[in-house]
């Protein structure tokens, strides 16, 4: 990030005041990253994302008032420039996680990863693209199917759609999307953008959980 890139603006909601002082402290000493507020429960964080505009939010699940699933899910269908959520949760088969990706979140990382693990998973998901752990999603769609998988045999995806969309639930970026299918970058926006139309999912997260829940993909190998 280069000294004329704006800083990506983080809210941190977790209801545990240790966990967000703790990642409060170590993401703000991370390059390209401000951390601009907190909020204690779901209701909070809401009514802070309204009113400091963050580009990301780490929205924990399990919270008063308001869990982060009807937090994530509001601020995605009200705000017209919503920001990107960013599951953080203690395990990889939590059900609440799973909930929260087809509410509209971006991805979801583990409390324990390394502070420069999760400060990167902030800056992929500001850019557009998704946080993905391929053989934890299906394992947590496999012991909670939600009802999104109807939207895909509806969505009549073409040869090359349905390709681009099995390489993004392997956490592949567009560009490497692109030298995978020896296409160009352009092409592969264009089709990531038909996916999402298609299934109606809020972006390609979602659109990666509709795919698994309806046995579309199953768990491949890390992106290159």
């Amino acid at each position: 990030m280069t000294a004329a890139t704006p800083a990506i603006t983080l809210l941190i909601a977790d209801d545990d005041e240790v966990t967000r002082s703790g990642l409060r402290t170590l993401l703000a000493t991370q390059p390209g990253i401000t951390v601009a507020g907190e909020a204690a429960d779901g209701v909070e964080a809401v009514e802070q994302a309204r009113r400091l505009r963050p580009d990301v939010i780490l929205m924990d699940v399990r919270m008063p008032r308001r869990n982060g699933i009807d937090a994530t899910r509001l601020l995605l269908a009200e705000e017209c420039d919503p920001p990107k959520v960013v599951v953080i949760t203690t395990f990889e088969n939590d059900d609440y996680v799973t909930a929260a990706l087809s509410a509209g979140a971006s991805g979801f990382v583990l409390k324990r990863l390394p502070v420069r693990q999760m400060a990167e998973a902030v800056r992929v998901v500001a850019q557009g693209e998704a946080i993905l752990f391929p053989a934890a999603l299906r394992q947590m769609v496999t012991a909670r199917p939600l009802d999104s998988a109807r939207a895909l045999p509806r969505a009549a995806l073409t040869g090359r759609e349905e390709a681009v969309l099995r390489l993004m639930a392997t956490g592949r970026s567009n560009p490497q999307i692109a030298r995978t299918l020896t296409v160009s970058l352009e092409t592969v926006k264009t089709h990531v953008g038909h996916v999402l139309t298609k299934l109606g999912a809020q972006n390609r997260t979602h659109a990666v959980v509709i795919a698994y829940e309806a046995g579309l993909v199953v768990p491949g190998p890390a992106a290159d």
